[in-house]
């Protein structure tokens, strides 16, 4: 089994980053022996271009540009696991987050052979797991980021098994880490999300 964590966020060890590695090390701890693989990405190391909306199919490939996004389009073809982590600004994902969800419009390629333009063959991520972390100020609303979050989700065909919220009280990166309800709730997931897998 490999779960893979895709964090958003710009800073290194913020709560985003925290918090994704919580829910991996929970799901590490559901069974022994190695049978779990986990990975974690962080976006903002990743050279990734914006979608440029081609308006034809990349089939069989993922995508006409080749960039750090071909590993993460691999690493999620073989995951059994998807977790997604941002913080929230403007009410929304991150910049570094929206640019990922924005290039896996090709997880669900459109139908060029229908005329309407209205046709999309199914999603390529269909069966997969995962959750939703986000991560927002006092005043921030988690809404419109997780419309934003669930859409990915549902486009690529991944069932939400978690979504996990997180509110600082500073400005300060990695407030999580000294939250020990948090961190014990985001292990929680991770063992939720393995259990999730293994009923497929």
């Amino acid at each position: 089994m490999k779960i893979i964590g895709i964090s958003g966020s710009a800073p290194g060890g913020s709560s985003t980053d925290i918090l994704i590695k919580a829910v991996l090390e929970g799901a590490l701890s559901i069974t022994s022996g190695g049978d779990i693989k986990t990975v974690f990405y962080r976006l903002n190391e990743k050279k990734i271009m914006p979608c440029q909306a081609c308006g034809k199919s990349p089939e069989p490939e993922f995508c006409f540009f080749h960039d750090d996004m071909d590993e993460l389009y691999n690493a999620m073809q073989k995951a059994d696991g998807i977790i997604f982590g941002s913080p929230i600004y403007f009410d929304s994902v991150s910049a570094q987050a929206k640019l990922f969800i924005d290039r896996t419009n090709c997880l669900r390629p459109a139908d060029f052979s229908d005329p309407s333009g209205q046709t999309f063959k199914p999603p390529r991520l269909k069966g997969k797991k995962g959750g939703i972390i986000l991560v927002a100020g006092e005043r921030e609303k988690f809404d419109s980021a997780f419309r934003t979050a669930r859409g990915f989700y549902i486009w690529a065909g991944i069932d939400i098994v978690f979504e996990l919220t997180f509110r600082t009280k500073s400005l300060a990166a990695g407030e999580a880490k000294n939250d020990n309800d948090k961190l014990m709730e985001a292990a929680e997931c991770g063992k939720k999300l393995v259990e999730a897998i293994m009923e497929k």
